[in-house]
């Protein structure tokens, strides 16, 4: 199951990274650099704080996925009206999917759970980041909905149902969705934490 949401959510990320390429009229080589970076960005740097071996370095197919979807959506991408909106929707579940894969990776490496809570997150939001600041795009961390609390969501709902024994599958897809409604949420309904309200400071 998490082999299986892993390339998914690769999937997913590279087609919003190529969606920003669109956005920004690159050439079939820039698509598949930002695919690239969307896709495994966040998991790379997830990899090198762990000390773990590079995870698109084992196998071939995290690249391949990255580059097979920049190509679809090279061709794709003109026949949508709404590429923001795309955009946002690949971004939500590539978030959900990879919050509880990053989790669950860190869980196993036997990071504290909330220190693994914490590079779900990292593994959901990062590559995105880069993304949104390479590409000069509004960056969805500065956007005032719900993004990183999803993540966050996500990871803990994880880690929540192993502790009641939940078959571990199951676990993973009921994270997954749980962290996808709070970020759709977010995207529907503009749900928002608290923001901060400055006022006047005091004079001496």
């Amino acid at each position: 199951m998490i082999s299986i949401l892993d390339l998914a959510g690769v999937a997913v990320f590279a087609a919003s990274g190529s969606l920003v390429a669109s956005r920004k009229e690159m050439d079939l080589i820039g698509f598949g650099l930002m695919a690239a970076l969307t896709g495994m960005g966040g998991g790379t740097i997830r990899d090198l704080i762990l000390g773990r071996e590079v995870f698109w370095l084992q196998s071939q197919s995290h690249v391949f996925v990255c580059l097979v979807v920049a190509v679809l959506v090279f061709f794709i991408a003109p026949m949508l009206q709404r590429r923001f909106t795309a955009l946002l929707w690949a971004d939500a579940v590539g978030l959900s999917v990879f919050a509880v894969m990053g989790t669950h990776i860190a869980m196993v490496e036997g990071v504290y759970w909330l220190q693994a809570i914490i590079f779900g997150m990292m593994t959901a939001t990062f590559g995105g980041l880069m993304r949104d600041v390479i590409a000069g795009e509004a960056s969805l961390f500065l956007k005032p909905e719900v993004y990183v609390t999803a993540t966050l969501i996500g990871g803990a709902v994880y880690m929540l149902l192993l502790q009641f024994a939940i078959f571990q599958p199951l676990a993973a897809v009921l994270a997954v969705f749980a962290a996808f409604i709070v970020r759709a949420g977010g995207i529907i309904w503009k749900w928002e934490l608290p923001k901060y309200k400055p006022r006047p400071g005091r004079e001496y």
